[in-house]
């Protein structure tokens, strides 16, 4: 070999260890990036030497089954969080908080007054109970409807972010297929436009299809394009306010609703798809529950006409919050209008012994027409009527053929068990992203170890090419100094 060829290839080393060198230390200074992919000098063979190309550690599989779990976590979180809320709103059956206990004190209250008609302070602490439950029935509407709009809010900031990431994606997704037409080292974008995926699947489910020059398309796990060529824009509109029986507004991409009852490609994971069925399915059906109670009480504690003329029921100690009629289904928002009759109220100038003796809706609606204190039929009919089989609505995900007790304790039992399985459901989606992401790291990630041992070698190699052009160096200053 020529001293010049020899010179070329000591220098063509010295570039191609050089390179290597940068990458090591490029791969030491990512490790703690997870994002961060392995890069990977590799020297290939030129005419007169050799080059350095710079690829980077991949396993797609791996990488589709990490953005997977991310999104099915982020669902069962967002779930999670909003039945916290509501779990700690209600308490349970032991709690004087929930209405379940609330409405068992009222029941019990009505039987003492039943045993005893002519004590005066029962009925009005019957009235007192009565009141209580009401307190709790449309706080409980509040806490459901605000948990709803706290999730509403948190769709329309989710759908904000995608949108940035999706405009962050198209940036990168250029520079990558311009760079890699173009032989330049695009590994560092690609490893970001996988971390901005990584981000955009905590939001929604996504599916993503590779394509010639690195280009890449994305779409939601149910099939709607999200980017190819260019992003489209998700929309969505915040529903203010969102009170009981409103529906939440859905989510579009690029026109297609990706939320709600009317979504026929409907996402299937992701933080947004958590918050929605929350909004639209779990809390409505509470709030279900709470109205029927409501609807029940109401039912319950009504007058029937006593003239003989057929007129119809009308409330008696509890009203619809506008008007004396007896619902006779489900009324949705129901258990947040209830209130107490003031006929009854003695604070406000109502009669509580009209519980005993009825009449609240005028004499066609009187019980007790001879006035006798002891007069008990119609405590004990109304004790009857609420401890017998009601039927409720198949709406309230509860058995429909109860006594209201038990359809108390049988709500606060659903919320409970809702809540139990959504816990269960985020700590198993959590591991399997715990594991995706532990053997993404392993294939692709940074070892330190091997990263010092490698720099090591490759320093050692660069010592070596140093050495042999200056050997060479002073070998054509001998050949100069013959001449």
């Amino acid at each position: 070999m020529s001293l010049s060829a020899a010179l070329n290839t000591a220098r063509s080393s010295l570039q191609s260890t050089s390179t290597q060198i940068s990458v090591a230390g490029r791969n030491v200074a990512g490790a703690s990036d997870p994002s961060y992919s392995r890069k990977i000098a590799t020297t290939v063979p030129t005419d007169g030497g050799v080059r350095t190309v710079v690829t980077r550690a991949t396993d797609p599989e791996l990488y589709t089954r990490m953005l997977g779990a991310t999104s099915d976590a982020a669902k069962a979180k967002s779930t999670l969080s909003g039945l916290d809320q509501l779990y700690d709103t209600i308490g349970d059956t032991q709690d004087d908080t929930s209405p379940g206990a609330k409405i068992g004190k009222l029941l019990s209250s009505l039987s003492t007054l039943a045993d005893q008609p002519d004590q005066p302070a029962l009925a009005t602490q019957l009235v007192a109970e009565a009141k209580n439950v009401v307190t709790t029935l449309n706080e409980a509407t509040k806490s459901v409807q605000g948990i709803r709009g706290d999730a509403d809010s948190q769709m329309a900031s989710a759908v904000g972010s995608v949108n940035d990431l999706l405009q962050q994606f198209q940036k990168l997704n250029q520079q990558i297929v311009a760079g890699t037409a173009k032989g330049a080292d695009v590994t560092d974008q690609l490893d970001q436009r996988d971390g901005v995926l990584s981000k955009l699947s905590e939001q929604m489910g996504i599916t993503v299809l590779s394509r010639a020059n690195n280009d890449m398309a994305v779409y939601t796990d149910s099939g709607v394009t999200l980017f190819d060529q260019s992003a489209r824009t998700v929309s969505f509109s915040a529903t203010t306010p969102l009170t009981a029986g409103a529906t939440g507004n859905a989510v579009y991409v690029g026109g297609v609703p990706v939320t709600g009852p009317g979504a026929s490609m409907a996402l299937k994971s992701g933080a947004i798809a958590g918050l929605a069925t929350l909004r639209d399915t779990v809390l409505p059906t509470y709030q279900n529950q709470l109205d029927e109670m409501a609807r029940t009480l109401i039912s319950g504690f009504s007058e029937a006409d006593q003239s003989g003329a057929g007129g119809p029921k009308l409330a008696g100690l509890f009203t619809n919050g506008t008007d004396s009629t007896v619902p006779g289904g489900l009324t949705v928002g129901l258990a947040g209008t209830i209130s107490v009759n003031s006929k009854v109220d003695p604070q406000k100038g109502g009669n509580a012994q009209l519980l005993r003796d009825g009449g609240i809706n005028g004499t066609a609606y009187t019980y007790n027409t001879s006035g006798a204190s002891g007069y008990a039929d119609r405590l004990r009919g109304t004790v009857d009527a609420l401890n017998a089989k009601h039927t409720f609505d198949a709406g309230t995900g509860l058995p429909t053929s109860v006594t209201l007790s038990e359809f108390g304790s049988n709500s606060v039992g659903w919320v409970a068990s809702t809540r139990k399985a959504a816990t269960s459901d985020d700590t198993y989606q959590s591991a399997l992203l715990t594991r995706a992401s532990d053997a993404l790291s392993n294939a692709t990630g940074v070892n330190m170890d091997d990263e010092y041992a490698n720099q090591l070698q490759l320093e050692k190699s660069f010592a070596a090419s140093s050495k042999l052009i200056s050997i060479i160096d002073k070998m054509y200053e001998t050949l100069l100094g013959i001449g």
